[in-house]
Protein backbone atom coordinates (compact mmCIF):
# COMPACT_ATOMS: atom_id res chain seq x y z
CA UNK A 1 0.00 0.00 0.00
CA UNK A 2 1.15 3.53 -0.76
CA UNK A 3 -0.64 5.31 2.07
CA UNK A 4 -0.53 4.08 5.70
CA UNK A 5 -3.48 6.36 6.57
CA UNK A 6 -6.05 4.00 5.06
CA UNK A 7 -8.20 1.15 6.32
CA UNK A 8 -6.81 -1.26 3.73
CA UNK A 9 -3.23 -0.57 4.81
CA UNK A 10 -4.20 -1.14 8.43
CA UNK A 11 -5.94 -4.41 7.53
CA UNK A 12 -2.93 -5.71 5.60
CA UNK A 13 -0.51 -4.74 8.37
CA UNK A 14 -2.64 -6.22 11.15
CA UNK A 15 -3.30 -9.44 9.24
CA UNK A 16 0.43 -9.76 8.44
CA UNK A 17 1.30 -9.48 12.12
CA UNK A 18 -1.46 -11.72 13.47
CA UNK A 19 -1.14 -14.50 10.89
CA UNK A 20 2.63 -14.55 11.37
CA UNK A 21 2.13 -14.85 15.14
CA UNK A 22 -0.62 -17.49 15.01
CA UNK A 23 1.05 -19.59 12.30
CA UNK A 24 3.60 -21.14 14.71
CA UNK A 25 5.64 -22.57 11.84
CA UNK A 26 2.74 -24.50 10.30
CA UNK A 27 2.90 -22.83 6.89
CA UNK A 28 5.78 -21.37 4.93
CA UNK A 29 4.49 -17.80 4.78
CA UNK A 30 5.51 -15.39 2.02
CA UNK A 31 4.36 -11.78 1.74
CA UNK A 32 3.97 -9.65 -1.38
CA UNK A 33 4.65 -6.06 -0.37
CA UNK A 34 5.18 -2.48 -1.48
CA UNK A 35 7.27 -1.38 1.48
CA UNK A 36 7.37 2.39 1.21
CA UNK A 37 6.74 2.77 4.94
CA UNK A 38 9.64 0.57 6.06
CA UNK A 39 7.27 -1.49 8.20
CA UNK A 40 8.10 -4.88 6.65
CA UNK A 41 11.85 -4.36 6.92
CA UNK A 42 11.45 -4.61 10.68
CA UNK A 43 9.97 -8.11 10.48
CA UNK A 44 12.23 -11.14 10.87
CA UNK A 45 11.90 -14.74 9.69
CA UNK A 46 9.51 -13.97 6.85
CA UNK A 47 9.97 -14.11 3.09
CA UNK A 48 9.15 -10.92 1.19
CA UNK A 49 8.35 -10.57 -2.51
CA UNK A 50 8.40 -6.96 -3.61
CA UNK A 51 5.92 -5.38 -6.00
CA UNK A 52 7.25 -4.22 -9.37
CA UNK A 53 5.28 -2.63 -12.20
CA UNK A 54 6.29 -5.44 -14.56
CA UNK A 55 4.19 -7.82 -12.46
CA UNK A 56 1.05 -6.35 -14.05
CA UNK A 57 2.23 -8.09 -17.22
CA UNK A 58 4.39 -10.94 -15.96
CA UNK A 59 4.71 -12.40 -12.46
CA UNK A 60 7.78 -14.68 -12.40
CA UNK A 61 6.49 -16.81 -9.51
CA UNK A 62 3.40 -18.12 -11.33
CA UNK A 63 3.88 -21.71 -10.12
CA UNK A 64 5.73 -20.97 -6.90
CA UNK A 65 2.92 -21.12 -4.30
CA UNK A 66 0.32 -23.66 -3.18
CA UNK A 67 -2.07 -20.98 -1.95
CA UNK A 68 -2.31 -17.23 -2.53
CA UNK A 69 -4.42 -14.83 -0.47
CA UNK A 70 -5.25 -11.55 -2.21
CA UNK A 71 -6.10 -9.35 0.75
CA UNK A 72 -8.34 -6.75 -0.89
CA UNK A 73 -10.50 -6.37 -3.96
CA UNK A 74 -8.10 -3.98 -5.72
CA UNK A 75 -5.71 -6.91 -6.18
CA UNK A 76 -2.29 -5.42 -6.78
CA UNK A 77 -1.32 -8.98 -7.63
CA UNK A 78 -4.06 -10.16 -9.96
CA UNK A 79 -5.44 -13.64 -9.20
CA UNK A 80 -4.89 -14.58 -12.84
CA UNK A 81 -1.12 -14.14 -12.37
CA UNK A 82 -0.70 -17.17 -10.08
CA UNK A 83 -1.40 -20.89 -10.39
CA UNK A 84 -2.58 -21.87 -6.91
CA UNK A 85 -5.57 -22.14 -4.65
CA UNK A 86 -6.74 -18.56 -4.26
CA UNK A 87 -8.54 -16.60 -1.54
CA UNK A 88 -9.82 -13.07 -2.15
CA UNK A 89 -10.91 -10.79 0.69
CA UNK A 90 -13.54 -8.28 -0.42
CA UNK A 91 -13.94 -5.36 1.98
CA UNK A 92 -16.89 -3.72 0.28
CA UNK A 93 -18.66 -2.87 -2.95
CA UNK A 94 -19.05 0.70 -1.76
CA UNK A 95 -19.55 2.36 -5.16
CA UNK A 96 -23.06 0.89 -5.33
CA UNK A 97 -23.91 2.68 -2.05
CA UNK A 98 -21.99 5.94 -2.39
CA UNK A 99 -23.67 9.19 -3.44
CA UNK A 100 -22.72 10.66 -6.81
CA UNK A 101 -21.41 7.45 -8.42
CA UNK A 102 -22.73 6.99 -11.94
CA UNK A 103 -24.23 3.73 -13.18
CA UNK A 104 -21.41 3.54 -15.71
CA UNK A 105 -18.83 3.68 -12.91
CA UNK A 106 -20.73 1.06 -10.92
CA UNK A 107 -20.90 -1.26 -13.93
CA UNK A 108 -17.16 -0.91 -14.53
CA UNK A 109 -16.42 -1.67 -10.88
CA UNK A 110 -18.68 -4.74 -10.90
CA UNK A 111 -17.14 -6.01 -14.14
CA UNK A 112 -13.59 -5.64 -12.83
CA UNK A 113 -14.47 -7.33 -9.54
CA UNK A 114 -16.12 -10.23 -11.35
CA UNK A 115 -12.85 -11.00 -13.13
CA UNK A 116 -11.12 -11.41 -9.78
CA UNK A 117 -13.96 -13.39 -8.17
CA UNK A 118 -14.13 -15.83 -11.07
CA UNK A 119 -10.43 -16.65 -10.67
CA UNK A 120 -10.62 -17.39 -6.93
CA UNK A 121 -11.62 -20.51 -5.02
CA UNK A 122 -12.96 -18.73 -1.95
CA UNK A 123 -14.28 -15.24 -1.27
CA UNK A 124 -13.99 -13.81 2.23
CA UNK A 125 -16.06 -10.78 3.20
CA UNK A 126 -15.49 -8.72 6.34
CA UNK A 127 -19.18 -8.51 7.26
CA UNK A 128 -22.44 -10.25 6.53
CA UNK A 129 -23.61 -7.10 4.80
CA UNK A 130 -20.82 -7.35 2.23
CA UNK A 131 -21.55 -11.06 1.80
CA UNK A 132 -25.14 -10.18 0.92
CA UNK A 133 -23.89 -7.63 -1.62
CA UNK A 134 -21.74 -10.33 -3.25
CA UNK A 135 -24.66 -12.77 -3.36
CA UNK A 136 -26.85 -10.10 -4.97
CA UNK A 137 -24.41 -8.99 -7.65
CA UNK A 138 -22.50 -12.26 -8.17
CA UNK A 139 -25.07 -14.99 -7.38
CA UNK A 140 -23.03 -17.61 -9.22
CA UNK A 141 -20.31 -17.19 -6.58
CA UNK A 142 -22.52 -17.57 -3.49
CA UNK A 143 -21.05 -21.00 -2.69
CA UNK A 144 -17.55 -19.48 -2.37
CA UNK A 145 -18.38 -16.97 0.39
CA UNK A 146 -17.14 -17.02 3.98
CA UNK A 147 -17.49 -14.16 6.48
CA UNK A 148 -14.46 -13.36 8.66
CA UNK A 149 -14.79 -10.20 10.70
CA UNK A 150 -11.85 -7.85 11.08
CA UNK A 151 -10.11 -7.56 14.39
CA UNK A 152 -9.38 -4.36 16.26
CA UNK A 153 -6.39 -3.57 18.41
CA UNK A 154 -7.06 -2.49 21.98
CA UNK A 155 -5.23 0.81 21.82
CA UNK A 156 -3.25 2.02 24.80
CA UNK A 157 -2.57 5.61 25.80
CA UNK A 158 0.88 6.11 27.26
CA UNK A 159 0.94 7.89 30.61
CA UNK A 160 1.59 11.59 30.15
CA UNK A 161 1.08 11.55 26.38
CA UNK A 162 -0.81 14.46 24.80
CA UNK A 163 -1.78 14.96 21.15
CA UNK A 164 -0.74 18.01 19.14
CA UNK A 165 -4.24 19.45 19.71
CA UNK A 166 -5.77 19.09 23.18
CA UNK A 167 -9.43 20.18 23.38
CA UNK A 168 -10.23 22.59 26.19
CA UNK A 169 -13.86 21.42 26.50
CA UNK A 170 -15.80 18.12 26.29
CA UNK A 171 -15.62 16.89 22.69
CA UNK A 172 -17.06 14.51 20.14
CA UNK A 173 -14.60 12.63 17.97
CA UNK A 174 -14.66 11.12 14.48
CA UNK A 175 -11.97 9.83 12.16
CA UNK A 176 -11.64 8.84 8.52
CA UNK A 177 -10.83 10.30 5.11
CA UNK A 178 -12.69 13.59 4.70
CA UNK A 179 -14.81 12.73 1.68
CA UNK A 180 -18.49 12.65 0.85
CA UNK A 181 -19.22 9.04 1.78
CA UNK A 182 -18.06 9.62 5.37
CA UNK A 183 -20.86 12.19 5.74
CA UNK A 184 -19.04 14.16 8.43
CA UNK A 185 -20.74 17.41 7.45
CA UNK A 186 -23.90 16.36 9.33
CA UNK A 187 -22.08 16.28 12.69
CA UNK A 188 -21.94 20.02 13.55
CA UNK A 189 -25.68 19.80 14.23
CA UNK A 190 -24.80 17.85 17.39
CA UNK A 191 -23.06 20.93 18.82
CA UNK A 192 -26.24 22.98 19.02
CA UNK A 193 -27.38 23.79 22.55
CA UNK A 194 -24.15 22.74 24.28
CA UNK A 195 -20.52 23.82 24.63
CA UNK A 196 -18.99 20.68 23.13
CA UNK A 197 -16.28 20.64 20.49
CA UNK A 198 -16.08 18.39 17.44
CA UNK A 199 -12.69 16.91 16.54
CA UNK A 200 -12.47 15.51 13.01
CA UNK A 201 -9.28 13.63 12.11
CA UNK A 202 -8.13 12.09 8.85
CA UNK A 203 -6.58 12.74 5.50
CA UNK A 204 -8.26 15.26 3.19
CA UNK A 205 -8.51 13.71 -0.29
CA UNK A 206 -11.23 16.18 -1.33
CA UNK A 207 -10.57 19.71 0.02
CA UNK A 208 -13.96 20.89 -1.25
CA UNK A 209 -15.65 18.50 1.15
CA UNK A 210 -13.63 19.89 4.04
CA UNK A 211 -15.05 23.31 3.20
CA UNK A 212 -18.54 21.82 3.27
CA UNK A 213 -17.97 20.59 6.83
CA UNK A 214 -16.83 24.08 7.83
CA UNK A 215 -19.86 25.65 6.15
CA UNK A 216 -22.20 23.42 8.16
CA UNK A 217 -20.41 24.40 11.35
CA UNK A 218 -20.95 28.06 10.48
CA UNK A 219 -24.62 27.32 9.83
CA UNK A 220 -24.99 25.99 13.38
CA UNK A 221 -22.91 28.83 14.85
CA UNK A 222 -20.18 26.51 16.06
CA UNK A 223 -17.35 27.18 13.59
CA UNK A 224 -15.09 28.05 16.51
CA UNK A 225 -15.80 24.63 18.08
CA UNK A 226 -14.95 22.56 14.99
CA UNK A 227 -11.36 21.33 14.85
CA UNK A 228 -10.06 19.47 11.77
CA UNK A 229 -6.70 18.01 12.73
CA UNK A 230 -5.67 16.31 9.49
CA UNK A 231 -3.91 12.93 9.72
CA UNK A 232 -2.96 11.85 13.24
CA UNK A 233 -0.69 9.23 14.77
CA UNK A 234 -1.95 6.02 16.37
CA UNK A 235 -1.06 7.46 19.78
CA UNK A 236 -3.09 10.59 19.10
CA UNK A 237 -6.01 8.49 17.85
CA UNK A 238 -5.96 6.42 21.04
CA UNK A 239 -5.91 9.58 23.18
CA UNK A 240 -8.94 11.01 21.38
CA UNK A 241 -10.86 7.74 21.77
CA UNK A 242 -10.05 7.57 25.47
CA UNK A 243 -10.88 11.19 26.26
CA UNK A 244 -13.82 11.96 23.97
CA UNK A 245 -17.34 12.35 25.31
CA UNK A 246 -18.68 10.21 22.47
CA UNK A 247 -17.67 8.86 19.07
CA UNK A 248 -19.78 9.74 16.01
CA UNK A 249 -19.58 7.96 12.66
CA UNK A 250 -22.41 8.82 10.24
CA UNK A 251 -20.81 7.09 7.23
CA UNK A 252 -22.93 6.21 4.22
CA UNK A 253 -20.87 3.25 3.02
CA UNK A 254 -18.77 0.88 5.14
CA UNK A 255 -17.73 -2.71 4.63
CA UNK A 256 -16.91 -3.02 8.34
CA UNK A 257 -16.20 0.24 10.17
CA UNK A 258 -13.07 -0.36 12.23
CA UNK A 259 -13.18 2.98 14.14
CA UNK A 260 -16.49 1.86 15.67
CA UNK A 261 -14.86 -1.11 17.42
CA UNK A 262 -11.79 0.92 18.33
CA UNK A 263 -13.99 3.46 20.13
CA UNK A 264 -16.10 0.74 21.76
CA UNK A 265 -12.95 -0.88 23.15
CA UNK A 266 -12.71 2.24 25.31
CA UNK A 267 -16.33 1.82 26.41
CA UNK A 268 -17.43 4.97 24.61
CA UNK A 269 -20.97 5.64 23.38
CA UNK A 270 -20.99 5.47 19.58
CA UNK A 271 -23.49 7.22 17.31
CA UNK A 272 -23.71 5.72 13.82
CA UNK A 273 -25.70 5.91 10.65
CA UNK A 274 -27.97 2.94 10.05
CA UNK A 275 -26.35 2.39 6.64
CA UNK A 276 -24.60 -0.63 5.14
CA UNK A 277 -22.57 -2.69 7.67
CA UNK A 278 -22.70 -0.33 10.65
CA UNK A 279 -25.76 -1.79 12.46
CA UNK A 280 -24.11 -5.22 12.20
CA UNK A 281 -20.81 -4.02 13.64
CA UNK A 282 -22.18 -1.67 16.30
CA UNK A 283 -24.87 -4.14 17.40
CA UNK A 284 -27.43 -3.29 20.05
CA UNK A 285 -24.98 -1.29 22.14
CA UNK A 286 -24.64 1.55 19.63
CA UNK A 287 -27.06 4.37 18.79
CA UNK A 288 -28.27 4.98 15.24
CA UNK A 289 -29.35 7.93 13.12
CA UNK A 290 -32.31 6.94 10.97
CA UNK A 291 -31.86 10.13 8.94
CA UNK A 292 -29.64 13.20 9.02
CA UNK A 293 -32.13 15.92 9.83
CA UNK A 294 -30.71 18.09 12.60
CA UNK A 295 -33.68 17.66 14.96
CA UNK A 296 -33.60 13.89 14.65
CA UNK A 297 -29.84 13.64 15.14
CA UNK A 298 -29.97 15.90 18.20
CA UNK A 299 -32.78 13.80 19.71
CA UNK A 300 -30.88 10.52 19.11
CA UNK A 301 -27.74 12.00 20.62
CA UNK A 302 -29.49 13.38 23.70
CA UNK A 303 -31.42 10.16 24.35
CA UNK A 304 -28.35 8.01 23.72
CA UNK A 305 -26.13 9.95 26.11
CA UNK A 306 -28.83 9.73 28.78
CA UNK A 307 -29.24 5.97 28.31
CA UNK A 308 -25.46 5.50 28.35
CA UNK A 309 -25.24 7.24 31.71
CA UNK A 310 -28.39 5.74 33.27
CA UNK A 311 -27.63 2.15 32.24
CA UNK A 312 -23.87 2.42 32.86
CA UNK A 313 -23.26 0.92 29.43
CA UNK A 314 -19.45 1.12 29.26
CA UNK A 315 -18.82 -2.50 30.43
CA UNK A 316 -21.36 -3.91 27.96
CA UNK A 317 -19.85 -1.86 25.13
CA UNK A 318 -16.34 -3.10 25.96
CA UNK A 319 -17.59 -6.68 26.12
CA UNK A 320 -19.14 -6.40 22.65
CA UNK A 321 -15.96 -4.95 21.18
CA UNK A 322 -13.77 -7.62 22.78
CA UNK A 323 -15.15 -10.25 20.37
CA UNK A 324 -13.37 -8.53 17.45
CA UNK A 325 -9.73 -9.60 17.86
CA UNK A 326 -6.99 -10.07 15.28
CA UNK A 327 -6.01 -13.38 16.88
CA UNK A 328 -9.48 -14.70 16.18
CA UNK A 329 -9.39 -13.29 12.65
CA UNK A 330 -5.98 -14.84 11.96
CA UNK A 331 -7.06 -18.24 13.27
CA UNK A 332 -10.08 -18.25 10.97
CA UNK A 333 -7.92 -17.37 7.96
CA UNK A 334 -5.34 -20.04 8.81
CA UNK A 335 -8.13 -22.62 9.12
CA UNK A 336 -9.44 -21.54 5.72
CA UNK A 337 -5.97 -21.90 4.19
CA UNK A 338 -5.72 -25.45 5.54
CA UNK A 339 -9.18 -26.32 4.24
CA UNK A 340 -8.26 -25.19 0.73
CA UNK A 341 -4.89 -26.94 0.81
CA UNK A 342 -6.63 -30.16 1.85
CA UNK A 343 -8.80 -29.83 -1.27
CA UNK A 344 -5.68 -29.36 -3.36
Amino acid sequence: MKDPNTGLFYFGKALFESVSKQNSGKFDLNFYVRDRTGFFKQMKDVSLYHLYKIHKIFFPYFNHFNLVHVTDQFARLKPSKVNAKKVLTIHDINPIHEPGVSQEQINAHISNLKQHIDKCDRIVTISGFVADDIRTHFPESAHKISVIYNGADELVVDEGFLPAYVPDAPFLFTIGPLDVKKNFHVLPALLEGNNYKLVVSGITPTPAYTERIKAEAAKFNCADRLVITGAITDKEKAWYYKNCLAFAFPSLAEGFGLPVIEAMNFGKPVFLSNKTSLPEIGGEHAFYFENFEADHMQAVFKAGMQKYADDQMAPLIKSWASAFTWNRTATQYLNLYQELLNER
